[in-house]
């Protein structure tokens, strides 16, 4: 028997739930970016630099480096969420933001800044009494503290010195990571790093440009797609330069460390060559993390070559 229908008209369809919006604390979580903490490991370079101190005064340094850096990370997400709560509305993808959004006020953020940043004098101040660390030894976090307070002011507007300020942090993460744990700062991965994140950070820039033009991020008209993909590879080319050359001077793999280099290079040039078919290919690179992770052929090769990594190491420990 048919099923009886409403006399011309159709029947009435089923409306999907309407999604429901983030809740508060989901919001200010995401305002100091928790995906980003990953960002902070290159603070604690132990195991780049040699065997780890496992003394409570390296522990304690290391540990204490990664909060501050944390907590200083995060307040500087915050306020430039602050400051770019007008341009990020014009963004396809930044509009979602909980303050371009309009979920959370200027007023709420300013506060939940204030907190981060009395946190993080606390958090100084405790190393220094407890002699974990001296208040000098904090320069880095100062550092950055201000280029990022001057990025924001400013300079994030100039081209080039937008990209290489955010890398510069991460160089400034490494040096404070040595100076929590004793260690001399190694020039060689100083420059792996810093030439690594302006491979990354420019692969953003030409995301952003390709996918939402120049109005959101007037740097780029400092920029073209074809400027862009010369810096990608000058910047691809150094990495894998600086990268050989640390591990091949390591003392985590002593006389081994030459043979370890030219074993280990192939995986290095695979993951840069990979990474630069994301963005130019496959037109990804917006969140050059996410892309790197959610990539199941650059997941295996960071797999191969980190176990290539320990197996050596292994070797050198049981050969020393």
């Amino acid at each position: 028997m048919a099923t009886p229908t409403l006399t011309g008209r159709e029947a009435p369809t089923a409306r999907p739930p309407a999604s429901r919006p983030p809740s508060r604390l989901a919001d200010l979580t995401a305002l100091v970016r928790p995906g980003f903490c990953t960002n902070n490991v290159v603070v604690d370079p132990q195991g780049l630099l040699g065997p780890p101190r496992l003394h409570g005064g390296a522990l304690g340094g290391a540990v204490a480096a990664v909060a501050v850096f944390t907590l200083a990370s995060a307040l500087i997400y915050l306020v430039n969420d602050i400051g770019d709560r007008d341009r990020d509305r014009r963004h396809p993808e930044k509009r979602h933001r909980p303050i371009a959004a309009g979920r959370i006020g200027v007023g709420t953020a300013v506060s939940f800044a204030s907190v981060l940043a009395a946190l993080l004098v606390m958090t100084v101040g405790l190393t220094a009494l407890t002699g974990t660390a001296a208040p000098a030894d904090w320069w880095p976090v100062a550092a950055y503290v201000a280029l990022n307070v001057a990025y924001s002011k400013g300079l994030k507007h100039v081209p080039l010195l937008d990209v290489f300020i955010v890398a510069l942090g991460f160089v400034l993460r490494l040096a404070q990571g040595c100076l929590a744990t004793g260690n001399p700062v190694p020039s060689w991965l100083a420059l792996c790093v810093f030439s690594l994140c302006l491979l990354l950070i420019l692969g953003k820039r030409r995301h952003e440009m390709a996918v939402g033009g120049v109005l959101h991020r007037p740097a780029l008209r400092g920029y073209t797609l074809g400027f862009l993909d010369q810096l990608l590879a000058f910047m691809a080319v150094l990495t894998a330069v600086s990268y050989v050359l640390q591990v091949q001077g390591s003392p985590v793999f002593g006389a081994h460390g030459p043979l370890v280099a030219v074993l280990s290079a192939p995986f290095a040039l695979f993951g840069l060559a990979r990474y630069l078919q994301l963005i130019v290919v496959d037109a990804g690179g917006g969140n050059p993390s996410r892309a790197l992770f959610s990539d199941r052929m650059t997941v295996s090769n960071a797999l191969l070559w980190a176990a290539l990594l320990a197996g050596a190491w292994l070797l050198g420990r049981l050969g020393a």
